[in-house]
């Protein structure tokens, strides 16, 4: 673009405006940075001049929060964090910071930072908000010349999207279409301040080899390089985006209401259409791409394993996906419970708050739910005075008798017949009276913790984290 930079700050204003797509709540990525400030005061002039119209309802108007990620990697990440808070502040912003800690396993230090950057992002954005990055045409084609590099296919090489899933939510990219240089008119003409990350000179990290060393050559021969590059990565994503609408249809008959992927008709397909499927289900996922040769092995050895094998593969540091009967399922990786471990509930406090971030739970003797946030989990019998009241985790011994069945069974019994997954099961917090099971909450309840019609009764409320929201509820 050639525009006059009197110009630059009204298009760029009026293009993200008509980008956000009826997006009222935004999160914004704010690093500090040349493009994440020019974002964040796009979006606050936006807002602004909503509010001085004073025609935009409260329902309406651009609602805004920001987050500073902190990844440690630097001495000046602290007050990098306080220069954010200070321009959130100066634009009546809400701010967060967010401190993460980088686990490097076979990754680069880029790649596991940016991996503890998203699943950051993902903790902290709420189910009402969209994610706002600012990325923007020349980080495009370092994406899409990094993709060569490790070998990607048309997915890979499509770079990042301007508007994709992002767990549960949507990710936009509104930059996209303006370069480095065309942000910092728009910042020299707003007065900007913004933080030069000093890390962004260190050539040890692939990103910045190509921007300082590789792209300047490639420019002064072809001036025009990052555009060619980055209409290529629009290509690939046109092909992709018209691999989702040929898939859509298999895709909906295969994905099970609780995020499964049933994978028996997959057996009969090509295998590059199989391929083709399981990508599709990890990205609605919000997952990162796995290898071919993670695809391959997911699979091989998990999806095609004997049905009473206990299959699993990681494909980063924190996922996993695991098959369960005819299904495969993709699931957070959880620290183990101690199996000895006993959480008592005091009877003077009506809340537990239940270990490794699995929940709180919550007992009323009224079955109306007015705890915002928690759903009812189980209807039992009041305890008596001489019964201590516990939570377990874990195994039961003995034959158990449970609501709906005539006849004593084994939990691990019970827990097949339910189709509980196996790595669901140690998770189930169980209600103890003394050392009586009365009820797996959310699951079943036994014939010694019924609540007739004769007695007090509890009503017991849980609220789930994201771990346990999706994947043990």
């Amino acid at each position: 673009m050639n525009y006059h930079p009197d110009e630059y700050v009204r298009i760029l204003c009026n293009q993200l405006f008509a980008q956000l797509n009826n997006y009222k709540q935004i999160l914004i990525a704010f690093s500090g940075g040349l493009d994440s400030t020019v974002l964040l005061d796009a979006l606050y002039l936006i807002r602004d001049t909503q509010k001085k119209n004073n025609c935009i309802t409260c329902n309406t108007q651009l609602r805004l929060r920001a987050v500073y990620i902190n990844h440690g990697l630097s001495i000046y990440t602290n007050n990098w964090a306080l220069h954010c808070a200070s321009e959130c502040r100066r634009r009546k912003i809400e701010f967060h910071t967010k401190d993460v800690k980088i686990v490097i396993n076979s990754e680069s230090i880029e790649a596991a930072a940016r991996t503890a950057r998203y699943q950051a992002l993902a903790e902290t954005i709420t189910n009402d908000e969209v994610l706002l990055t600012a990325h923007n045409k020349d980080d495009q084609a370092e994406t899409l010349l990094l993709a060569l590099k490790r070998g990607s296919g048309p997915a890979g090489l499509a770079a990042m999207a301007e508007n994709s899933p992002f767990y549960g939510s949507r990710l936009l990219r509104p930059l996209l279409s303006y370069s480095r240089q065309e942000l910092e008119i728009y910042a020299k003409k707003r007065i900007l301040c913004w933080i030069e990350d000093d890390s962004n000179n260190n050539l040890r990290f692939d990103r910045n080899f190509l921007r300082l060393q590789i792209l300047p050559l490639l420019r002064k021969r072809w001036p025009r390089f990052v555009n060619t590059v980055v209409r290529s990565a629009k290509l690939c994503a046109e092909q992709e985006q018209l691999l989702d609408i040929l898939l859509a249809e298999t895709l909906a008959e295969l994905i099970q209401p609780d995020g499964s992927l049933k994978f028996k008709k997959l057996i009969m397909m090509i295998d590059i259409k199989r391929a083709a499927i399981l990508r599709r289900w990890l990205a609605n996922s919000g997952v990162k791409m796995p290898t071919r040769k993670q695809l391959a092995c997911i699979w091989q050895e998990v999806a095609l394993s004997r049905h009473d094998a206990v299959a699993k593969i990681q494909i980063d540091h924190s996922l996993q996906v695991r098959r369960f009967r005819d299904c495969l399922y993709l699931i957070p990786i959880l620290q183990p419970l101690s199996k000895n471990e006993i959480f008592y509930w005091n009877f003077k406090i009506n809340k537990l708050l239940l270990p490794l971030g699995l929940g709180n739970l919550i007992r009323s003797t009224l079955p109306n739910n007015s705890f915002k946030d928690y759903l009812l989990v189980a209807v039992v019998r009041a305890p008596n005075i001489y019964e201590q009241v516990s939570i377990r985790f874990g195994s039961v011994s003995g034959l158990l008798y449970i609501n709906g069945r005539r006849r004593g069974r084994k939990l691990k019994k019970i827990w097949q017949e339910l189709a509980i997954p196996p790595w669901q099961r140690g998770y189930i917090p169980l209600l103890f009276y003394n050392e009586q099971l009365i009820a797996a909450l959310g699951t079943f309840i036994t014939w010694e913790g019924t609540a007739h019609d004769y007695c007090s009764k509890w009503y017991i409320f849980r609220q789930y984290d994201s771990y346990s929201k999706n994947n043990l509820s």
